[in-house]
């Protein structure tokens, strides 16, 4: 046969020496075959290039073999990395993946809603730029939720478990000796606030370690980071004054933007970073972590797995076995400078 040449069921049938209509069950996995006949039309298809037709297979199996990936977030800071987390999963899975970004206009998400439907679309994996409860979209397929989860305890949501960072944080500043801790939170109505304050706070009580002040919210943003520090060291001696007794030992921000902005304020003040106070952010955003002076000890969300994990639970939805209720995915402990120092 010509290199050039289109290789057609036909061909395949002929080397194998079946009909094109067991080709295409051997080829779909449907139909009562022997396994054997499956292998010889396998290796027969390889051999020539075949290469089946996504719409006869599509026809074939009742399936668009396509999945859409519905984001509300318009800068995409934590939906792209779920977003290429499940596309990886989605291929393995002989998926392709349809994008649509909402960019939180709710008109928007209906109309894209609306063309995800109108495509047949097997499934939909929604996704957004925080870890607050969202109104579920109502479609005649498998949704799976990932990081922002669905309001609805029934629909299949995956989300960090920030629980579980937060306790790896304080295990890490406890083996460090550190005992005075101050809390720096971003929005104080959102969950990612009051869930990682709530458990650094459970946390340091059961080690008998001291928790000073209240916590301190403001926005998600550099200059709140470096204005709680002020509070927090409010009544201290600023820079030059050899007598300081500092009132914390560490200070955990709820976010790397936080705690880079926290930082720059520590040094502007004359203290150094981890050696008078340790810093440790949350979210390890490379732009801020990495670039932060020291670069921070943080808490990965792990976001490409946790798109994974949605993706595979949608495959398995589509497949007849859905999953129901809140995963929490975990997460992992990056440590560097601004705990340990240079060594």
């Amino acid at each position: 046969m010509d290199r050039g040449a289109v290789v057609r069921i036909t061909d395949v049938a002929a080397l194998a020496g079946v009909s094109p209509s067991t080709v295409s069950k051997a080829l779909n996995d449907t139909g009562s075959l022997r396994e054997s006949t499956r292998v010889r039309v396998r290796e027969a298809a390889e051999r020539l290039g075949f290469v089946p037709d996504a719409s006869a297979r599509s026809l074939s199996a009742r399936r668009s073999f396509t999945v859409g990936l519905l984001s509300t977030d318009s800068a995409g800071r934590f939906s792209l990395p779920v977003v290429l987390g499940a596309e990886n999963a989605l291929v393995g899975g002989e998926l392709s993946a349809l994008l649509a970004t909402a960019r939180h206009d709710p008109v928007r998400e209906q109309h894209h809603v609306r063309a995800l439907v109108a495509r047949r679309v097997d499934g939909i994996i929604v996704t957004g730029r925080t870890t607050e409860p969202r109104e579920p979209i109502r479609v005649p397929m498998p949704v799976v939720y990932a990081f922002a989860p669905s309001s609805d305890a029934d629909d299949a949501s995956v989300v960090p478990d920030d629980a579980a960072g937060m306790r790896l944080l304080v295990e890490h500043l406890a083996g460090l000796g550190r005992r005075r801790i101050a809390y720096v939170g971003g929005r104080a109505e959102q969950a990612a606030s009051l869930v990682r304050y709530e458990t650094l706070a459970a946390e340091l009580a059961a080690r008998g370690l001291e928790l000073v002040g209240s916590p301190l919210y403001g926005d998600w943003s550099e200059q709140w980071g470096r204005r709680a520090v002020d509070q927090i060291l409010s009544g201290v001696p600023g820079t030059g004054s050899a007598d300081r007794d500092l009132p914390v030992d560490a200070i955990v921000f709820a976010s790397d933007q936080l705690a880079r902005g926290g930082c720059d304020r520590l040094r502007e003040r004359g203290l150094r970073v981890p050696d008078d106070v340790a810093v440790t952010g949350y979210d390890d955003w490379d732009v801020m972590s990495l670039a932060s002076r020291p670069p921070l000890t943080t808490v990965d969300m792990q976001l490409e797995r946790l798109g994974q994990r949605a993706a595979e639970l949608l495959i398995a939805a589509i497949e007849g076995d859905p999953a129901r209720g809140v995963e929490r995915l975990a997460p992992r402990l990056v440590v560097r400078a601004s705990t340990l120092g240079d060594g």
